[in-house]
């Protein structure tokens, strides 16, 4: 039986990957590329059985390891510039979104002072459609209380002229008993 010899991944491995994920200039776009097309590459090459192709799962650990050392060979390639590139345009790009940032808490206390305006504005309209609710209610109040005189001065009067008529035939009726018992 053959021995395997363990995969040994260098250990700048997993920052050559952040390095790659984490910023999307125009070369780590094409590294990032070429390592997921390296990686699945990697993942069809060793599709069959293991057992039955020895030759063809070392040359796999060959390409393997010429694909490491080209990543590696990227690494070493990156200069200083880059970086500061990179740092210089995430200081523009966050300089953009604080900017955009500050205009955004302007306009929103623009709008919050609109939509106190607007709410103290509601406030006196509802405050005078109270006021005018209440007048309303009261002319109407005195205006039932008026029509409620009228009929009583009518009735009032009426009462009176039905007085004087029965103090007349009263009278009529002294004047007739008195000649009466005459």
């Amino acid at each position: 039986m053959k021995t395997r010899t363990p995969l040994r991944i260098p250990p700048n491995m997993s920052s050559i990957r952040e390095k790659q994920v984490q910023f999307c200039d125009q070369e780590s776009d094409e590294a990032y590329q070429t390592f997921e097309h390296d990686r699945a590459s990697r993942l069809y090459s060793g599709g069959g059985d293991n057992r039955a192709e020895p030759l063809g799962r070392t040359s796999s650990y060959t390409r393997r390891e010429t694909r490491l050392a080209a990543l590696n060979k990227q690494e070493d390639d990156t200069s200083p510039r880059d970086y500061k590139k990179m740092y210089e345009d995430a200081l523009a790009e966050n300089d953009k979104l604080k900017s955009r940032l500050d205009d955004s808490k302007q306009e929103l206390t623009k709008i919050r002072t609109q939509l106190d305006k607007v709410t103290q504005k509601q406030d006196r309209i509802y405050e005078r459609s109270t006021v005018l609710e209440s007048e309303k209610r009261e002319k109407q109040a005195l205006e039932k209380r008026v029509t409620d005189m009228e009929e009583e001065l009518k009735v009032l009067t009426e009462l009176k002229s039905d007085n004087q008529r029965l103090k007349d035939e009263n009278g009529a009726l002294i004047r007739v008993i008195s000649k009466l018992s005459k």
